[in-house]
C-alpha cells in the first residue's frame, strides 16, 4: 500500500469516528479543496437537518406557528445561497464552493423540500412517499458527492462534469439510507423519529406507536421483522444497481476518487452485512461496527491498488 495512503488512514480518529460521517471519511482521500468543499456542504445541510430533528427530539407537539417559523427559517438558508448576507463568513464560503464547484443549486433545493416535509408531516403514508423524501433527504447530498468525485479540472477550472449525476448517485444513496434507517431504528425512535412508511406497518399489521416499544428492548415480533425485512430486500436491490454504477466508473474516474465512491458503499455495505432479518435485535449494538471493524475496512478497500498520489492531501 502506497505509504502516503497509510499515513492519511493513520490520520483519522477511528475512536471517535461518530464525529466523521462516512460521507466525510470518503472525501478525506480527495484534494484539499474539493475536500473542504464537501465539508462546507455537508455542515450546511448538517445544519438544517439537526435544526428539525433536536426539535423533535423534544417529544412535544409543533404548533402550527411553530411550523410556520421552522419553514421560514430553512427557505431563509436556502435564499442565502444565492443573496449571500454582508458579514456571513460561512455563508459566503459556501456560496463560493457552489459557484467554484459548479455545483447545482437544485439539489440544495431538493434536500430543503424534504426537510420541510420533516417540518410539517410526522413519517411518512406510503413508501412511494418516502422514496420521494429520499430524493432531498439522501440521493441531492449523496449528488453533491459524486458530482465533487466526478468533476474534472483545467488551468485551475472545475470543469461540468459528463454525466447524470443523480442518477449515478440515486442507487448508492438509497442504499445507503436504507441501511442507515435500519442501524438507526433505535435512536431514531427515542428522539421521535420514524422512517418506516405507514403502508408497510399496516401491512404487517403494526402501527408507529408499537415502533417505540420495540426500540425500549421489547420482543421483537415477527410483523417488525417483515418489516426490515422489505426494507432490506429493497435495499437489496439498491445494491446491485450501486454496484453497476461503480463498474461503470471504474476506468472513467481518477484513482482517489473512484477509490472514495468504493469505500462509502463498503462502509454502508459492512452495516448492511450485519442486519439478520430472522433473528436480530436491531440495536445500535449490534448492528454499528466498531472502531477497529472501520479502520480495517478502510484499510481492506486502500489495499487494493487505487494508484493516485496523495502529496496534496
Amino acid at each position: 500500500m502506497n505509504k502516503e495512503l497509510k499515513k492519511s488512514i493513520d490520520g483519522i480518529d477511528f475512536e471517535n469516528i461518530e464525529k466523521h460521517p462516512n460521507i466525510l471519511i470518503a472525501a478525506r482521500f480527495w484534494d484539499d479543496k474539493r475536500y473542504r468543499a464537501a465539508k462546507v456542504c455537508y455542515k450546511f445541510m448538517r445544519m438544517i437537518d439537526d435544526l428539525i430533528d433536536d426539535r423533535k427530539a423534544l417529544d412535544e407537539s409543533i404548533s402550527c406557528l411553530e411550523k410556520e417559523e421552522l419553514s421560514e427559517k430553512v427557505n431563509s438558508w436556502i435564499d442565502c445561497l444565492e443573496t449571500v448576507p454582508v458579514d456571513e463568513p460561512f455563508y459566503e464560503e459556501l456560496a463560493e464552493t457552489i459557484s467554484t464547484f459548479k455545483i447545482p443549486l437544485q439539489l440544495f433545493h431538493n434536500f430543503a423540500k424534504s426537510m420541510l416535509h420533516d417540518i410539517n408531516h410526522d413519517g411518512f403514508s406510503s413508501l412511494d412517499q418516502f422514496l420521494e423524501y429520499a430524493e432531498g433527504a439522501s440521493v441531492a447530498p449523496a449528488s453533491i458527492f459524486v458530482h465533487l468525485s466526478c468533476l474534472s479540472e483545467e488551468n485551475g477550472t472545475y470543469q461540468f462534469p459528463g454525466y447524470n449525476i443523480p442518477d449515478l448517485a440515486r442507487p448508492c444513496a438509497l442504499f445507503s439510507y436504507l441501511v442507515h434507517i435500519i442501524r438507526d431504528f433505535q435512536e431514531d425512535q427515542m428522539n421521535n423519529l420514524n422512517y418506516f412508511a405507514r403502508d408497510v406497518l399496516e401491512r404487517n399489521h403494526l402501527h408507529p406507536s408499537d415502533l417505540r416499544k420495540i426500540a425500549e428492548g421489547g420482543t421483537v415480533p415477527q410483523s417488525f421483522r417483515d418489516v426490515i425485512g422489505e426494507y432490506h430486500e429493497l435495499a437489496g436491490r439498491y445494491q446491485i444497481a450501486t454496484l453497476e454504477q461503480l463498474e461503470y466508473l471504474n476506468s472513467r474516474l481518477n484513482g482517489r476518487y473512484l477509490f472514495s465512491l468504493h469505500l462509502i458503499y463498503q462502509l454502508y455495505k459492512m452495516v448492511f452485512d450485519r442486519i439478520d432479518v430472522k433473528h436480530g435485535t436491531f440495536t445500535r449494538e449490534e448492528l454499528n461496527p466498531t472502531p477497529a471493524e472501520i479502520r480495517d475496512m478502510v484499510m481492506e478497500v486502500a489495499s487494493r491498488g487505487y494508484d493516485f498520489d496523495l502529496s496534496t492531501i
